[in-house]
């Protein structure tokens, strides 16, 4: 029997993940169909693939296929990237390492549907035979080398209304050395030809220090449900004092440079989330393109130069970090709020270990609402603490996380525990904590009180009961 390994995360099934690579979704409704594609290496001396999960209907029930692009040739590692859609199917845009440097390369799948048949042959494959590599399209050049870490999107013609019809594309990437990484923007016609622009530049305060930590560059494109108007949320990896910390900031990205509407925020607040991705859709899915998007995020305790091995789960089971679960991301006064995806509690009872509670609240300055995420043994392992203008996290190690809640969101908590995961929603979804938690003996309950005042008005609780 597993303890620390999630039923409704994402982990590899044996090895250790080094993050998302890329999330596609299509199909209608209860017919909707998720694919899942990550870096991840088999043994901690093996390089580094894509492999893949898919999940019918929701976002939560994950079948693993075979892997999608692995190491050939002179190949280092296989890193991630991004998606695109395309008109016959599926573009994988991926990092492939060599001795001599990095070059975005493409692998392409004509047919989508076929990615886990495969899995029905009685031969066992290492690698599918549906996704075909093309080859590399962005390699170095006078003006920056050694590319990596892509993120495409549709974009516009220059100075067209950001209602009409897509032209083209748009790529941000990572050039330089490792120590000196440069964001980066790159255009193309067909997603093949890649013209490199320049380095991504600023207008306005940017909020944070823009040194040489900047990594895994990511855009959207959402409409701000106050005013209307589509905006793009640029999301930056810090990698500082061996922490990853995600980042996203609002504007308006025109040529390399983004003006700053809203200056970079952190976008989760927990112990280990870094290196959000966004969701790519198939092209028939563009009625309510800019409305919502879906995000991941990698649940890891140091960044890319620490040891996930010294996990409990390494020993125990034989696998080392996890994603988070879905979040459904609006955009709002030029804030991001996040909420889980539809479909979770129902999913949480088809487990057999995780649990949800959310509790509707009324906490005013100086009262508070505790829950407690108890262990096997009916103690707290996890104590969440909302104060009216705070959230904290205490995994009772000392060191505790916390987070400001704005006088107007909602005084709501969702918890959803699910193994060695802990992620909490609060404030209408403006403030989001993802944690790695090893409680002994798992989660047996989760216990809430109310202190000097405060109200919990109602309350649902999901999941396994003893």
């Amino acid at each position: 029997m597993t303890v620390y390994r999630p039923e409704l995360h994402v982990t590899a099934e044996h090895g250790i993940l080094e993050g998302p690579a890329g999330i596609y979704r299509t199909g209608a409704a209860q017919e909707r169909i998720w694919h899942m594609f990550y870096q991840y290496r088999p043994t901690p001396d093996a390089p580094s693939r894509w492999g893949h999960e898919m999940s019918e209907g929701d976002p939560f029930s994950w079948l693993d296929c075979n892997d999608v692009i692995v190491p050939v040739g002179g190949e280092t590692a296989v890193r991630a990237g991004t998606l695109a859609s395309a008109d016959d199917g599926l573009d994988l845009f991926f990092t492939s390492a060599t001795a001599a440097g990095n070059t975005i390369q493409i692998a392409h799948v004509a047919h989508v549907d076929h990615l886990c048949a495969d899995l029905d042959e009685e031969e066992e494959l290492e690698v599918t035979k549906v996704a075909t590599r093309l080859g590399a399209v962005v390699e170095d050049t006078a003006g920056a080398a050694n590319f990596r870490s892509p993120c495409v999107v549709p974009d516009w013609e220059a100075g067209t209304d950001r209602e009409d019809a897509h032209d083209g594309w748009l790529m941000l990437a990572v050039s330089g050395p490792e120590t000196t990484p440069r964001p980066v923007v790159l255009t193309s016609d067909d997603g093949r030809d890649w013209k490199l622009e320049g380095p991504l530049e600023f207008d306005g305060e940017t909020g944070i220090d823009l040194d040489a930590s900047l990594v895994a560059p990511r855009i959207i494109r959402l409409r701000d449900e106050v005013d209307g108007e589509i905006r793009d949320v640029l999301f930056i990896t810090l990698e500082r004092d061996g922490k990853d910390t995600a980042v996203y900031a609002v504007g308006e990205l025109r040529g390399t440079v983004f003006r700053v509407d809203t200056p970079f925020t952190i976008l989760d607040h927990g112990h280990d989330f870094t290196r959000p991705r966004n969701t790519t859709y198939s092209l028939s899915e563009t009625a309510n393109l800019y409305e919502r998007a879906y995000l991941y995020g990698f649940m890891t305790n140091t960044d890319r130069n620490g040891d996930p091995t010294r996990e409990p789960n390494w020993d125990a089971e034989g696998w080392a970090n996890a994603l988070t679960l879905p979040r459904r991301v609006t955009l709002q006064g030029g804030r991001l709020y996040q909420v889980p995806a539809v479909g979770l509690p129902d999913a949480v009872d088809s487990t057999d270990r995780a649990r949800m509670w959310a509790g509707l609240c009324e906490i005013a300055p100086g009262s508070s609402v505790t829950v407690e995420v108890l262990d096997g043994n009916g103690e707290p392992g996890v104590v969440i603490t909302h104060s009216g203008d705070r959230l904290t996290l205490d995994r009772l190690d000392g060191t505790p996380t916390t987070a400001e809640l704005h006088d107007e969101d909602e005084d709501n908590i969702t918890v959803i525990v699910d193994g060695s995961t802990i992620e909490v929603y609060a404030g209408g979804g403006s403030v989001v904590m993802s944690s790695r938690v090893w409680l002994e003996g798992n989660c047996s309950g989760i216990r809430t009180r109310a202190h000097d005042g405060a109200e919990i008005h109602s309350e649902w609780r999901r999941g396994y009961v003893r």
